[in-house]
């Protein structure tokens, strides 16, 4: 009977410190978007004060300047629109609405994750102005904030590749597990793995003690 408890015991240890790693898991995710303005999809006629994206956890902003944070607007033309400058508040990024003539536009948004990795995406939206809205002129590049533009202020070797630790989230559909959550889950695995293993070895040699 003591034997019993012990394997039992011995189960119910590695179980627990597996679900354990598997619940400690996901706070490793990337973040992920819950909302935005505009939304996937969506017709504005009325401009907002700002367009802008939320997130499901707080943004990285450990230098308090907003590196790694940006929001593009584009048209169908490849034209660009704001002034570059973007608010870090919480959850969500958010960039003063400026759109010109009606159309299909583009919101290009980056963010860094409570996580540290930097995850980008767009999300497409149609603009269809009522009568008595401001539009405003299309640039012919990147604004930067503060003034001209970012093909002006970023060094060539800087412009030149993507960064590899960026993650697309396909819009709010899940952040991708990176590599310390499969380590977490590798674990886990393993514990049960060793578990299963030794409560084998056990029931061995308690047969064999019995004959």
């Amino acid at each position: 009977m003591r034997r019993v408890f012990r394997i039992g015991a011995a189960f119910s240890a590695a179980t627990i410190a597996a679900l354990l790693l598997l619940v400690a898991a996901p706070a490793s995710a990337h973040n992920y978007i819950v909302d935005s303005t505009p939304l996937e999809g969506e017709t504005l006629t009325v401009l907002p004060d700002e367009l802008s994206v939320t997130t499901n956890d707080v943004l990285l902003d450990l230098g308090g300047d907003g590196g790694g944070f940006a929001i593009q607007i584009l048209d169908a033309d490849g034209g660009y629109y704001g002034d570059g400058c973007v608010s870090i508040r919480d959850e969500s990024l958010s960039t003063l609405a400026a759109l010109g003539e009606p159309g299909e536009y583009r919101m290009l948004w980056q963010l860094v994750s409570a996580d540290g990795h930097t995850i980008s995406d767009e999300i497409d939206f149609t603009w269809q102005p009522d009568a008595d809205q401001v539009l405003s002129e299309a640039l012919d590049a990147p604004p930067a904030c503060g003034g001209g533009s970012l093909e002006e202020n970023t060094p060539p070797a800087a412009a030149e590749g993507t960064d590899d630790s960026s993650v697309s989230d396909g819009n709010g559909a899940g952040a991708s597990v990176d590599a310390e959550t499969a380590v977490l889950i590798g674990g886990a695995v393993a514990l049960v793995l060793v578990a299963g293993v030794a409560i084998f070895l056990i029931s061995v040699k308690r047969k064999k003690d019995a004959s």
